[in-house]
């Protein structure tokens, strides 16, 4: 792809993102964030950086962008493989005041022309596809996936609560202890963990150790002591993953093992995360979440007091048939 893509603006260039890019790209995305609504779903250039440091992502070869003339980034998109190059993602911004200017389109069609590519090293009996979310108000975006052969399939929502007073003492099962988050001793037990406990949800699939301890450890927001880890003895029952992260409290993960749900552990995790940010002076709380979560969440974080915040929906498009693995 180049400055010469046909749909694009003759106002407006495509090129490979390079490092220098960094601050500019983290930049676009939190103005789209905020003329969205919400711009706790935006990313600092730290966290970008780290996003861009994933092991198997090519910068250069992975993502774009668009800028005016005199050098402003008014688009990005990046591609990534999320599983054995037949589960594909694209993740793309364009900046609310150029809208109009064919920027969507041609950075959607530059990481398609990438995803045909990675899809070669896929097994040839498998289907191949490629996602993008969106958030839900964005109408250009859906018209954009719709156009380019894209099917709404899921969504997603980001939820929250506002403390006014301290939450509820959470109520722990018999035999269950919380117990202080030790990284050289518990890391490998709660990988396990966390892969066993998201094997059901839709679009999750196990990860190494490798990529599982860089996504969470290598976060620069990563903190221990808001790790709160439920023990049954000698095994993990469930665990809470939070963080600080634009402005907020966030709750990066949450699971409980099938051995140990529905006796409320999840609500106690859940209210002890509450309780250790009001502690540290943050009232806002936030997550992330599947609207179709088959094991419950959406109603266990409700009866919790939190509330949607922000919907996004997940749009699909097949890039080969063949067999589904999930």
């Amino acid at each position: 792809m180049t400055d010469k893509e046909p749909h694009l603006d003759s106002t407006l260039s495509l090129r490979a993102v390079q490092w220098a890019d960094l601050n500019a790209v983290a930049q676009l995305i939190y103005d789209v964030c905020e003329a969205d609504g919400d711009i706790s779903v935006a990313v600092t250039p730290e966290e970008l950086k780290h996003e861009w440091q994933n092991d198997g992502f090519q910068l250069e070869a992975d993502a774009f962008l668009v800028e005016t003339k005199d050098g402003r980034v008014v688009g990005f998109e990046e591609f990534g493989n999320e599983k054995d190059h037949y589960q594909l993602h694209a993740d793309g911004y364009v900046h609310p005041n150029f809208k109009g200017l064919g920027i969507g389109t041609s950075l959607l069609r530059a990481v398609e022309v990438r995803a045909n590519q990675d899809m070669q090293l896929s097994d040839p009996e498998l289907r191949v596809f490629i996602r993008s979310t969106i958030d839900s108000k964005d109408e250009e975006g859906h018209n954009l996936h719709k156009t380019a052969g894209y099917s709404s399939i899921r969504y997603h929502w980001r939820m929250e609560i506002k403390l006014e007073t301290a939450p509820p003492i959470p109520v722990w099962s018999d035999g269950i202890e919380l117990r202080p988050f030790v990284k050289d001793e518990h890391a490998v037990a709660l990988w396990q963990a966390d892969n066993e406990a998201f094997r059901d949800h839709w679009g999750s699939h196990a990860s190494s150790y490798e990529d599982w301890a860089h996504r969470k450890f290598g976060k620069p927001e990563f903190d221990p002591t808001l790790w709160m880890i439920a023990w049954d003895g000698d095994q993990i029952a469930g665990y809470s993953q939070n963080r600080f992260r634009m402005g907020i409290g966030w709750i990066g993960g949450l699971g409980v093992r099938r051995p140990w749900r529905k006796k409320g552990l999840g609500l106690a995790l859940l209210q002890h995360s509450f309780g250790e940010f009001y502690k540290r002076g943050t009232t806002t709380i936030g997550l992330g979440v599947d609207a179709s979560n088959p094991t419950g969440a959406t109603r266990l974080y409700q009866r919790a007091g939190m509330y949607i915040a922000s919907e996004f929906v997940t749009y699909e498009k097949e890039l080969r048939p063949g067999r589904n693995l999930k």
